[in-house]
């Protein structure tokens, strides 16, 4: 970590330190309020379309967060969930690892200086080109969850390492169940395991996914119970003892984030307590991202059909509020301008700026009276927005953009 503090130390990184960043003091206000303000400031110089902020500090405070809660398990970003240049930056210039799944998220990382050994090539099912990217930049641990997998990564980089990724429990009521997709079911570990010594390459580690968002913190007790097996099992066939344990990512700031540290902590002593040679790695994404990024869009059009208010917006479902339909995101936009007390509100309806009638951000939502030009706030948008946004119909969610900002 570079510098006499973590915050100078993001605000020298690579992806940050040659980029204006605003500073903005949270004083007696409400962190929201705080950013609103600022928000303010920046739409009265004469911004005309949506925008987001993303606040370096609170980056800052989730990783402290992080180290403090699980001290003994290093944090490896997903970048998948969000790319901004100035978070991995600021994430690698705090100590954080990468989970990468393809080339391209490999060179934004590595264009940051961040070191090959710090990556890791989580994704199950690769490309052969992107394989052997990884073998060309000294990328060399990757999951793996079939034996097709494994015969791959043999013929396009043979000197990978290997983690063998098994499905988690069932239950852990996530936003997104990864658990259809990927990870090895018990019956099999063993085969996956013969199938990689059979290859002459070292499995030097299990990972799983609980899914993203999990709300039901027990499945975590499950899934490394289970990982622990798989060590045992590996080390009956007589394979290189492993030393990567890799518990995933679905971590959310807040209540839920201590509630899982609290059972993971305690399921690491008791399964891999005596095996104090295991580096443990996790791969949060929206753990850092989704608190600190916050948008605005600006109305660019309205009707008026009696007491009901119909609004348009220049983003929506399309561009980086696609975080509603492919990440159960639930809007709650609030005015920019400040609240007047007493102000009277309509049963309004807020659609985004494509010509199809599925792109409707919310109906029958209370809002006071807008006009043409006014901005509407949407708070906690950094995971999965700008990384799964579109182009549609020409509006192109890489037009929108970040303002960088820390506050104190």
């Amino acid at each position: 970590m570079v510098g006499s503090s973590p915050m100078q130390a993001v605000l020298v990184a690579p992806g940050v330190k040659d980029k204006k960043v605003l500073a903005f003091r949270r004083d007696a206000l409400k962190e929201k309020d705080a950013v609103s303000a600022l928000m303010r400031t920046i739409a009265a110089g004469g911004v005309r379309s949506a925008f987001y902020v993303f606040d370096l500090a609170r980056v800052v405070d989730l990783y402290r967060g992080w180290r403090r809660a699980l001290p003994g398990v290093r944090s490896c970003y997903a970048v998948k969930c969000n790319p901004e240049p100035a978070l991995l930056g600021a994430l690698a210039a705090l100590g954080a690892g990468f989970d990468c799944a393809s080339r391209r998220e490999m060179e934004a990382v590595l264009a940051l200086g961040v070191q090959p050994g710090s990556i890791v090539y989580a994704n199950p099912c690769k490309p052969e080109a992107h394989l052997e990217y990884a073998a060309e930049v000294g990328v060399n641990l990757a999951t793996y969850d079939s034996e097709e997998e494994v015969v791959k990564v043999k013929r396009c980089h043979p000197g990978c390492e290997l983690i063998l990724r098994i499905k988690g429990p069932d239950g852990g009521e996530a936003r997104v169940d990864l658990g259809t997709k990927y990870g090895a079911h018990e019956d099999e570990v063993l085969p996956l395991l013969r199938a990689a010594q059979r290859e002459g390459l070292n499995v030097a580690g299990v990972s799983f996914h609980v899914g993203s968002g999990a709300s039901n913190t027990d499945v975590y007790r499950g899934a490394i119970e289970a990982a622990r097996g798989v060590f045992d099992t590996a080390a009956a066939l007589g394979m290189p003892p492993m030393r990567v344990l890799d518990i995933g990512g679905g971590f959310m700031a807040g209540p839920a984030f201590d509630e899982a540290a609290a059972v993971i902590n305690a399921a690491l002593e008791r399964y891999f307590g005596e095996l104090p040679c295991v580096e443990v790695i996790g791969e949060p994404g929206r753990y850092f991202a989704e608190t600190a990024f916050t948008m605005a869009a600006r109305v660019i059009g309205k009707r008026t059909r009696g007491e009901v208010r119909e609004y348009w917006i220049d983003d929506g479902l399309y561009g980086t509020l696609s975080c509603i339909p492919m990440d159960h995101y639930v809007p709650r936009p609030r005015p920019l301008a400040a609240p007047r007390a007493g102000e009277k509100t309509y049963t309004s309806t807020v659609f985004g700026p494509t010509c199809d009638s599925l792109d409707t951000v919310v109906t029958g939502y209370q809002l006071p009276e807008m006009s043409v030009g006014d901005w509407l706030v949407f708070d906690d948008m950094g995971a999965y927005t700008t990384a799964s946004g579109s182009n549609f119909n020409g509006f192109s969610t890489s037009d929108i953009k970040t303002y960088l900002a820390y506050s104190s």
